[in-house]
């Protein structure tokens, strides 16, 4: 993923699970609503912002990954430790449909599958769970993540256990072989009533990726209405979460037919973007021009529903943590730059670091997990640096500490543009610590409140603050498809673009890849000017990245996961 850079979480994560062990209580209840395009705590009035992980437990054993490797409640606290503040749990219709699933033990339903060894690992590391029934092992997994103070969105990503997703499993469209709406409707109910009064379990997901050759808007519009109705009435007090066709692409059909329910206040949108929805656009294609065109494709199939009131979920999205898929890689850095400028709630796929049983595969690794195989570890600790400030709103319902604002972030290091005082260069550093920025009609980026404006010095040179702002060195266009280009005029005319050095400071260099060439790589200039209302103080009870922390390294994290 581009340049390494000096950091890693794990010089204090341990510190933060150690946090949360001394100071875990119940999560509060909420329940959270709409506001507009905002989900709110209904008591405050105040923004939530979901900043989930995917849980998978809907393959064919049906119990939550990763419970063979460490006990679950290790697992919870880690993702808390993470800055998670969400799961979304997967789960088939059958576990609640079908009770000679349901109340198989977890013991029973490794032994029919095979999986020995996996009975011996829950056995060591959760022995309360291992003889529990499905339904109740799942039950418990929820009820460990709401000790820990983590949300839980339920979603049926299936009704047949196994893996998700192709057009021709059967479980893709209503009518499939494993999707009768009627069945489906009877399992979202149950799972609601079960759930009915579990407050850390605030939404539920109606169904993931809808897809296949039976899909069509009709029957969407009939079915998903209905899916929604049955889980309002039997839980009031959870989101609910409507999905759309072609694999959770497109929703552009609400655009000229909203749904129709009988509530109010609790309809969210979910959407799915990984670089593969594109195919192979990303390693193909110019970046800036790959990037302008699948975020204008995705504003237009699901990121209008913003403007239209109307909270939108990306609620899977995610990347080969080993860093070495270049399809991934750029779609990472364009992608992070949607997050942050449109402050989307999203969900992370996937926390799982490998699978009991996956297509047929035992213990099958799994690249896009945060945790790595052995669930003791953190996959790409360089990752969670640079997702840190999407796990923070920016903006919304009682978020106005400051006046609007921006703060210019640079997707590929995850950090802000700060300033050590007015006289030195500037530099990339956490977005926590970050000023407020003023991007005025005349191309100025001022720092708020000051006459202090960023210039452009020449090629090669530094950035700096100035006052004398209104020569042409002082403007900085947006340019390029990616529209994360800031572009200036250096004193001896030259036309630069605002870049990143190895010490991450702020130079100004030639404008990369502004061109079709496709084996360029811009992103060391791909800035973001995000809006915000947030003071740096607020950001504070989020994890803080800072590269020169000395705290304990990753050998007591490990000595603390194997502690258990």
């Amino acid at each position: 993923m581009g340049r390494l850079f000096s950091f890693s979480l794990l010089s204090f994560l341990p510190l933060l699970i150690l946090f949360s062990i001394l100071n875990a209580k119940p999560a509060k209840g909420f329940p959270l609503s709409t506001n507009s395009r905002w989900i709110v705590d209904d008591q405050s009035g105040q923004r939530v912002k979901l900043a989930c992980v995917n849980w998978a437990s809907h393959l064919e054993p049906v119990v939550a990954e990763g419970l063979t490797k460490k006990p679950v409640d290790v697992i919870s606290r880690g993702i808390l430790a993470m800055g998670f503040n969400c799961v979304r749990f997967t789960w088939p219709i059958y576990l609640a449909t079908n009770d000679s699933l349901a109340f198989l033990t977890v013991r029973q339903s490794f032994q029919n599958l095979g999986l020995t060894e996996a009975i011996a690992g829950i056995q060591t590391n959760n022995p309360s769970i291992i003889d529990l029934p499905l339904i109740e092992a799942f039950q418990a997994v929820v009820s460990n993540l709401g000790d820990n103070n983590v949300m839980v969105i339920l979603d049926n990503h299936i009704t047949k256990p196994g893996w998700c997703c192709s057009n021709t499993d059967g479980n893709g469209f209503f009518g499939d072989q494993y999707f009768d709406p009627q069945l489906w409707i009877n399992g979202l109910t149950k799972m609601a009533t079960l759930f009915n009064g579990v407050t850390n379990v605030i939404g539920m997901s109606l169904r993931n990726e809808l897809r296949g050759p039976k899909q069509n808007v009709n029957d969407w519009y009939s079915y998903m209405q209905r899916g929604a109705e049955a889980v309002h009435s039997a839980n009031p007090n959870v989101l609910v979460i409507l999905s759309g066709l072609n694999f959770d692409k497109d929703l552009s059909f609400i655009r000229n037919q909203p749904v129709s329910l009988t509530f109010t206040g609790k309809t969210v949108f979910e959407v799915h973007w990984y670089s593969f929805t594109d195919g192979q656009a990303w390693v193909n294609g110019n970046p800036n021009q790959v990037c302008g065109r699948v975020v204008n494709n995705m504003k237009g199939s699901s990121g209008f529903l913003l403007d239209k009131g109307w909270p939108l979920l990306v609620s899977e999205w995610g990347v080969d943590l080993r860093g070495t898929n270049v399809n991934d890689n750029r779609y990472l850095n364009c992608i992070l730059g949607v997050l942050t400028e449109l402050d989307l709630d999203w969900a992370l796929w996937t926390l799982v670091g490998s699978y009991y049983l996956r297509e047929g595969v035992v213990g099958l690794n799994e690249y896009y997990g945060v945790l790595n195989w052995n669930w003791g570890e953190i996959r790409n600790s360089s990752f969670l640096q640079r997702i840190s400030f999407l796990q923070s709103p920016s903006r919304g319902p009682g978020l106005s500490e400051r006046s609007l604002h921006k703060v210019i972030f640079h997707p590929l290091t995850g950090l802000c543009v700060l300033r050590k005082s007015y006289f030195d260069p500037l530099r990339l550093g956490p977005c926590t610590d970050t000023e407020p920025w003023n991007y005025t009609p005349q191309k100025i980026l001022y720092l708020k409140g000051t006459y202090f404006c960023i210039q452009s010095n020449g090629l090669g040179k530094p950035a700096k603050l100035g006052i004398k702002c209104t020569n042409s060195n002082t403007r900085w266009e947006i340019i390029s498809d990616s529209k994360m280009h800031l572009s200036s005029k250096a004193k001896d005319g030259t036309t630069v673009c605002l870049d990143v050095d190895s010490s991450n400071t702020l130079v100004t260099n030639t404008c990369k890849c502004l061109g079709t060439d496709k084996t360029c790589d811009p992103a060391s200039q791909w800035f973001k000017l995000v809006d915000s209302t947030r003071s740096s103080t607020t950001t504070k009870s989020f994890l803080q990245f800072n590269p020169s922390l000395d705290l304990p390294g990753k050998d007591f994290l490990w000595k603390l996961f194997d502690s258990f």
